[in-house]
């Protein structure tokens, strides 16, 4: 009876904790119902066998059994015939089957529970199995969603690093901004100091000694040339 012992865990066992044991779900929920399937064709053949061993062991019983009636029956006639010496005979031969009986009696009870709990495994595998076929379709959606999910918190992720990123270069362009602006701030100060434009208009005005001596060059030659016309 070593499949009793094989698959002692499929009595216990429900679908849940059937693919709880699955490491990759997807990709293996195919192989998890091959393995169940493989499982069941073992189960079904020793179910058959020992459904047999029952029949047999019932089969044995019920001789003895008729045996036994048999034997009685005779004892019977041999009693109403007079022939106590016959009906001696026939009972010992029903002692001895009784005692025979007792152990093809043993033997059927033992062959019965075997089979009725082969009988139990295989109804519950083959339910599992058919809940399994049923939900496959449905399991696998679920992966596929779960999947794109994932997808999506990894994309939402890597969007949240660029907006950081961008948000950076935002940080930098104000800094760039704010530098500039200071430093034209500080060019009109510079332009604007006390007394710049004073200064400025001053040199207007200041004489220049080259200019200056070039113009009274040229007056004085201006002057001898009208002397010279109004001789």
């Amino acid at each position: 009876m070593g499949i009793l012992s094989r698959f002692k865990d499929i009595m216990s066992a429900n679908i849940n904790a059937l693919l709880d044991k699955v490491e990759d779900p997807e990709k293996m929920i195919d192989q998890c119902l091959r393995n169940l399937n493989t499982d069941l064709a073992k189960v079904k053949s020793e179910t058959a066998e020992v459904m047999a061993q029952e029949k047999a062991a019932k089969r044995d019983l019920d001789a003895v059994d008729a045996e036994i009636a048999k034997m009685n029956n005779y004892a019977i006639k041999a009693v109403e015939a007079g022939n106590d010496e016959d009906a001696r005979k026939f009972l010992v031969e029903k002692t001895k089957l009784a005692t025979k009986q007792a152990g093809l009696q043993q033997n059927y009870n033992l062959a019965h529970e075997n089979a009725e709990k082969m009988r139990q495994m295989h109804d519950k595998l083959t339910s599992d199995i058919r809940e399994l076929e049923e939900r496959k379709a449905t399991v696998k959606g679920k992966l596929a969603v779960a999947k794109t999910q994932e997808k999506i918190n990894k994309m939402t992720s890597d969007i949240s690093g660029t907006n950081n990123t961008i948000a950076s270069f935002e940080r930098l362009e104000k800094a760039a901004d704010a530098k500039l602006d200071k430093a034209m701030s500080m060019a009109e100060l510079n332009a604007n100091k006390p007394g710049a434009e004073i200064k400025d208009l001053a040199s207007k005005y200041e004489n220049n000694p080259d200019v200056d001596d070039e113009l009274a060059a040229l007056k004085a030659s201006l002057g001898q040339a009208m002397t010279s016309t109004e001789q």
